[in-house]
């Protein structure tokens, strides 16, 4: 998985590449893994791979000038673990944990990464910095997200098994795919064999198994 100005580009093992767009900084962090069903796909292993993700990330940090101890990786993980938990229950209409409520307050509160100026005239950051600097501005934008106007618009893919989160920031407020060049098209596929009356067994497309793993597996 790397990244570009606008999304992720994910390399799953079943198919070419494609383009998500989490749409808010704080979801991006949800590709890295989760809690419960979603830590079979923790990829946060070390200090350096958080580095790394930061480097991936819409921040676009310099991994060599980003230190990451320890301690701030697993704070890392638990927050992004309370995020991916306060949008599974954003999905489900209820209100979110007060343990991941106070998880993402914490994290916030501490000093975040400081904007700079470029001699070109570009947005960048004051580097080196430190991990939890980078993480507050992170729950910052999580802050940002469950309490503006976009709080409404938290989507999961409605793709068969995908469970990429997004938000939709789209002007109609109608997007449903985590991208549609990957389960959009999947989705005009299916709709388009069952008018033939050539659908698969079961629902699933030929080749696919029913049971197949959700597409957060096939896209790392």
């Amino acid at each position: 998985m790397s990244s570009t100005a606008t999304g992720f580009v994910m390399n799953p093992p079943d198919g070419a590449s494609y383009l998500f767009d989490p749409g808010s900084l704080c979801f991006e962090l949800l590709t890295t893994g989760g809690p419960g069903e979603f830590a079979r796909w923790e990829s946060l292993h070390g200090p350096g791979d958080l580095a790394a993700w930061l480097a991936k990330s819409r921040l676009r940090l310099d991994a060599e000038r980003v230190r990451v101890s320890p301690g701030e990786l697993a704070a890392a993980r638990r927050v992004r673990d309370a995020i991916m938990r306060m949008a599974q229950a954003a999905l489900r209409g209820d209100p979110p944990g007060p343990e991941d409520v106070a998880e993402v307050n914490r994290a916030a509160a501490a000093p975040p990464l400081a904007p700079s100026i470029t001699p070109g005239g570009a947005r960048a950051w004051v580097l080196p910095a430190d991990a939890s600097q980078a993480l507050s501005t992170v729950a910052r934008d999580a802050v940002e997200l469950f309490t503006g106007r976009f709080a409404g618009r938290i989507r999961e893919c409605a793709g068969q098994r995908c469970r990429l989160v997004f938000v939709d920031t789209s002007r109609p407020g109608r997007r449903r795919w985590c991208a549609m060049e990957r389960c959009g098209n999947r989705s005009k596929v299916r709709a388009l064999r069952t008018r033939r009356g050539s659908e698969a067994p079961g629902g699933a497309e030929p080749g696919e198994r029913p049971d197949g793993p959700p597409a957060q597996e096939r896209a790392r």
